[in-house]
């Protein structure tokens, strides 16, 4: 593909900043909005099972709107129809709005001609008549998640309600005790949005343009990557979806920006915050590491003695920088910081503040720090976190 002339040269904070507050972490945030604003400024917000503080899914709209309750994240999320779950930039929370222009993915799924697991006759057909008889249901309620205690030995109940997820006859209408809970997508979703009528093209241009907006501004690859596209089928719309071509200051690859985000220079205030590993912020390593300087990486899948920052490090963002990690733990109502990497001296006040606030946010009323990778640092933190704290 031929990149259009740039209508505009960013320098690289610029971008940084561009991407902060299309992201909602530059400007007061949007508080009446609430976390379904935040869900519809994102575009995704994906899940994971890892609880540590909280869950993934919770850690987000956290991240942007300060200490929302917790029921209130979820009741945001799953109540009155307003989100589904499906397969995006990984699994995600999507706004029930969107459920048409994945249209395209559902199409795919029920095209493909290979699955890992096998469907025993007749399994697709009973769940059906099950939820329309009885959902919405678990797969236990189903009739068994797995065969044995292998995490992949799925029953042939749990085998034909996620395929009939892929294709688009289930929906997730909540999560219960992170089991997904099924109902028919002809009961769960509006009936004005009930259809796969848009094609391929249309469902693409919608959603690359959906993630040049939350992004601000990015390459290719960054854009592909929000809900996991190809790289030609981003090629394929591009052109057409609304986005402008950019370049920015010392990216090695062209870019592409919402012309929304290069109408107004970003100003406002800075969250400081810890963030989520599976924040979308954060959530492509090259593009962090491009942005921010920083290498992020997510250990909870790397052998103990292999890790260097912890199992599930979370970074701390502040004043638009990215200034350290802190790999949390809770003991009873003490917030453990296990281990704490700080990037310099000047990071102290910012990471204590996260610290404390995200302890306010879990109901901890104690800050305990193990270890910090300067030693000389520690003794500072620990002093700003007891005058945070007291």
């Amino acid at each position: 593909m031929t990149t259009p002339r740039p209508i505009a040269d960013l320098s690289a904070d610029e971008a940084r900043r561009i991407a902060l507050r299309a992201q909602g972490f530059l400007g007061a945030p949007d508080r009446r909005a609430g976390v379904r604003g935040v869900l519809r400024h994102l575009g995704a917000v994906q899940l994971d099972t890892i609880s540590v503080l909280a869950r993934s899914h919770e850690l987000v709209p956290y991240a942007r709107l300060g200490a929302v309750g917790r029921r209130t994240v979820e009741d945001a999320f799953w109540r009155d129809t307003h989100a589904f779950e499906y397969w995006s930039h990984a699994a995600c929370i999507l706004p029930i709005e969107e459920w048409p222009h994945f249209a395209f993915r559902r199409r795919a799924y029920r095209s493909r001609p290979h699955w890992n697991h096998d469907l025993p006759d007749g399994a697709y057909e009973q769940v059906i008549k099950q939820l329309r008889t009885e959902g919405p249901l678990t797969a236990t309620e189903l009739g068994g998640a797995k065969k044995t205690n292998d995490w992949w030995d799925w029953s042939g109940s749990k085998v034909a309600v996620e395929r009939a997820l892929m294709h688009g006859e289930v929906v997730c209408v909540e999560r219960r005790g992170w089991k997904r809970v099924y109902d028919l997508a002809e009961r769960a979703i509006p009936e004005p949005l009930l259809h796969d009528e848009l094609d391929d093209a249309e469902c693409l241009r919608r959603l690359v343009a959906l993630a040049g907006r939350s992004l601000g501004v990015g390459t290719r690859a960054d854009i592909a990557d929000y809900h996991r596209l190809k790289g030609e089928q981003v090629d394929a719309v591009i052109a057409d979806s609304g986005l402008v071509p950019v370049t920015v200051e010392g990216w090695a690859k062209p870019a592409w920006a919402d012309p929304a985000a290069l109408a107004t220079p970003p100003r406002g205030r800075h969250r400081t915050t810890l963030l989520s590993p599976f924040d979308s912020l954060i959530w492509e390593r090259a593009r962090t590491e491009r942005i921010f300087g920083f290498t992020h990486r997510l250990e909870a899948y790397v052998p103990r003695p292999k890790r260097i920052y912890g199992y599930f490090a979370m970074p701390v963002l502040a004043g638009g920088r990215l200034v350290g990690r802190v790999d949390p733990a809770r003991a009873g109502s003490t917030l453990v910081a296990k281990q704490v990497t700080l990037d310099g001296p000047k990071a102290v006040p910012a990471v204590a503040r996260a610290l404390a606030e995200a302890a306010s946010w879990v109901d901890c009323t104690d800050v305990r720090v193990e270890r910090v990778d300067a030693p000389e640092l520690r003794p500072a933190l620990v002093t700003e976190l007891a005058r945070l704290t007291a």
